[in-house]
């Protein structure tokens, strides 16, 4: 650590909350995640048919049943984004060992990030305004389309009455959500944040856009082995669902209560890459600001870092600008993963879905593989773990990187 004069203030990582593609719940998801050696919920869905990408990641499948989970009432309120936030964010919650019987609910904020909120319900309900008419439209169309419909739905079903909030920053929104929990809790907003990101976007016309962006992998052959981060025949991301919930709470809170830490967030870091080319192009400048700020947050030297949890999208630009920043930053020290080859690019959910595998990675000492990853590219001058591996970790660096040129790194520690 730099030896700076200031102490870092820093959040408590006191639970954790998950549901993806690879498993539902955090053992669940984990024990797939570093164990496994494919991918499983790749599913061709009847909206994508026809499509040069077919393909994506769900949760179909697994052992979810929402309607159960949350009740028919209940669900007919929220789009399913929210349905996967409320589900993360109750484990996440149970996880940290509080709710409404332990916390004073004007002191817990909710901040959760989205990309594209209830897009699939406002999609379908526009088909029926061209197809059936004005009348037919669901009065439900406003509340359930909009992004900050997660955030609500989960400080209503928790019954928290602080701030609640929505972040859409695209690819960073899950990043910047947690960012954004950890300066509430550092200005003496909250006590306690329920902070990540939700996505579950099956939209036949993004998917369509996307694809003649050449931003998604056409390997309809064989889609479980389409995403593969940093692989050197890697041909474009591929989408998934899900959510990932943090409990953040001060230091100081979580001591008082003698509630476990699994890990803290030290420092955040965002910048904007104006000066990219195109508002998908990312930008080495830009990352490398948000990776410098996040470290001088947390007054973490870059030597210090010992794993990254990278954005590695499988595409091929945005892992040779991640690669060569991560290189130059942080030398060859670090062991980078990614696990959207597990999960899924979960776009505005997947900030707080890899936040939750790197406090997991501090808490286990175990780096997961990236799946897929049979050549490495040599254009990408960091090493990337292509099977799990055990590793003596004490801090840790997350990173996001979004449409419109957004970036954000998030700097973990083991507790």
């Amino acid at each position: 650590m730099t030896g700076a004069a200031r102490e870092p203030v820093t959040a408590a990582v006191t639970g954790l909350g998950l549901v993806t593609a690879a498993g539902i719940g955090v053992k669940d998801t984990w024990d797939r995640v570093t164990n496994a050696t494919t991918p499983r919920g790749v599913r061709r869905p009847a909206a994508l048919r026809d499509l040069p990408c077919d393909f994506m990641y769900t949760i179909d499948g697994l052992d979810l049943d929402i309607d159960a989970v949350l009740g028919v009432a209940s669900h007919r309120l929220m789009d399913r984004f929210a349905q996967l936030a409320v589900v993360a964010a109750r484990e996440a919650v149970a996880d940290a060992g509080l709710g409404p019987d332990v916390w004073d609910s004007t002191r817990v904020a909710v901040v959760v990030g989205s990309a594209h909120g209830g897009l699939d319900f406002y999609a379908e309900q526009h088909a029926t305004l061209t197809e059936r008419g004005a009348r037919r439209v669901s009065p439900r169309l406003a509340p359930l389309s909009v992004v900050n419909g997660a955030a609500g739905s989960v400080a209503r079903d928790l019954g928290t009455r602080g701030p609640s909030l929505a972040v859409a920053t695209a690819c960073s929104s899950g990043t910047d959500a947690i960012g954004t929990a950890l300066h509430l809790l550092r200005a003496g907003a909250c006590d306690i944040a329920v902070a990540g990101g939700a996505e579950s976007m099956c939209t036949r016309a993004v998917f369509a856009g996307t694809c003649n962006a050449k931003a998604l992998s056409t390997r309809t052959a064989d889609p479980a082995a389409a995403c593969r981060p940093f692989d050197v025949d890697r041909d474009g991301f591929v989408v998934g669902e899900g959510a990932g919930m943090l409990v953040l709470e001060r230091a100081e809170h979580a001591r008082a209560r003698g509630a476990r830490s699994r890990a803290a967030v030290r420092g955040y870091g965002a910048t904007t890459s104006s000066e990219a080319s195109s508002p998908v192009a990312p930008s080495e400048a830009g990352v490398e600001l948000a990776l410098r700020a996040a470290l001088a947050d947390a007054q973490v030297a870059p030597g210090d870092v010992g794993h990254v949890n990278a954005h590695g999208t499988s595409t091929v630009m945005n892992d040779l600008v991640e690669g060569a920043v991560l290189h130059r930053v942080l030398g060859e020290g670090p062991l980078v993963t990614s696990t959207k080859s597990m999960t899924g690019h979960t776009l505005g959910a997947a900030g707080g879905i890899e936040a939750a595998f790197t406090v997991l990675a501090l808490e286990e000492q175990l780096v997961p593989g990236t799946v897929n990853l049979r050549t490495q590219d040599p254009r990408v001058p960091v090493e990337v773990a292509p099977t799990t591996r055990s590793v003596r970790l004490d801090c840790a660096v997350t990173t996001s990187l979004g449409f419109g040129g957004h970036n954000s790194v998030l700097v973990l520690a083991r507790e």
